[in-house]
């Protein structure tokens, strides 16, 4: 296998990937050059496996768990919103052997038990999640995805019976010091930027129909377990890093262009932090949009029910989809 094939052919799979880059609200960095310091970053890793004619290995922490909190979700398990996300990863897959036979293979590092604790889910309920992923993916035989989740790795196995122990093993063994993450998040652009959107989902999770306290209270409270969440999240990032050294990282979240990982949308949105679990599918005209349930009923979405479930909305398009 020559040079100029290998460079060719990583090129075009990267480009599939190009396409549905998540990058940062408002960034006033060109595009054409923001993709050539991710080409500059990612197209040795990928010539990595096309050397090796072997299928493209992406990873992605995704599919924790639903919000808790019922004017952003329709319910706790997943719905047309992780469908629609999980078809489009295996979609992903699919096109990129259309330039390289062995194709490529995803796998969803579902990070529910990773913060649970921090997030207000219960672990029963990420279980029940994380079977429902499992199943859509059976179901609609998306074969080039597989779910790994915290206990399906080796070290932490024997621990699922205690999730709290497990967490606790997590951050002795892979988290950096509490005290460095704050003094990054906060001296690094992207890094505040990431800290300020974690708050902003703490905050709105907390937000309950019932809630009574004070939202500067609530506010409070958010911005605390967002560098939890933080902390947590980029242990699970390491483990997952010496586990899958080689592997390609997606992300859900934007990324800095020469970062290892890649954002990555799955689902059209103008808020390029909103995830199929912290949001409703509502279907305009053919094309699914992903947005909170509130803004949903505000525009007089419809909904729709499958298998006695409410699954998403439709929307007329002569109304206003302002939030669009």
């Amino acid at each position: 296998m020559n040079g100029s094939y290998r460079h060719t052919t990583a090129s075009k799979i990267l480009h599939e990937i190009l396409h549905y880059r998540r990058r940062f609200s408002g960034s006033d960095q060109d595009i054409s050059l923001e993709n050539e310091l991710v080409i500059l970053t990612q197209l040795p890793r990928i010539q990595t496996f096309v050397s090796a004619n072997l299928p493209i290995h992406f990873i992605l922490p995704a599919f924790p768990a639903k919000s808790p909190n019922p004017n952003k979700v329709l319910g706790t398990v997943p719905d047309m919103a992780e469908k629609l996300a999980l078809t489009f990863l295996n979609a992903l897959c699919e096109n990129i052997k259309a330039h390289y036979a062995p194709g490529a293979r995803l796998t969803i590092c579902s990070d529910g038990h990773v913060f649970s604790d921090l997030i207000n889910v219960n672990d029963d309920t990420i279980n029940t999640y994380q079977g429902k992923i499992k199943a859509l993916i059976h179901d609609e035989q998306l074969s080039c995805l597989d779910v790994l989740n915290l206990g399906d790795i080796d070290e932490f196995a024997a621990l699922t019976d205690d999730y709290d122990v497990l967490r606790s093993t997590l951050l002795q063994g892979y988290a950096d010091p509490l005290e460095d993450i704050r003094t990054f998040l906060i001296n690094d652009e992207d890094g505040t930027r990431l800290y300020r959107a974690i708050t902003r989902f703490m905050f709105e999770d907390g937000l309950m129909p019932d809630y009574q306290g004070s939202k500067t209270a609530l506010q409070r409270d958010a911005r605390q377990r967002a560098y939890g969440v933080i902390q947590s999240s980029w242990a699970w990032g390491n483990l997952l890093a010496q586990c899958f050294p080689d592997a390609i990282r997606l992300s859900i979240h934007p990324q800095p262009a020469s970062s290892l990982k890649m954002g990555i949308h799955m689902l059209p949105t103008k808020d390029d932090w909103l995830t199929p679990w912290h949001g409703t599918a509502v279907e305009v005209d053919g094309t699914f949009l992903l947005m909170k349930k509130t803004e949903a009923v505000e525009l007089n979405a419809e909904p729709v029910w499958v298998d006695g479930r409410h699954s998403h909305y439709t929307l007329d398009s002569r109304k206003s989809v302002a939030h669009a």
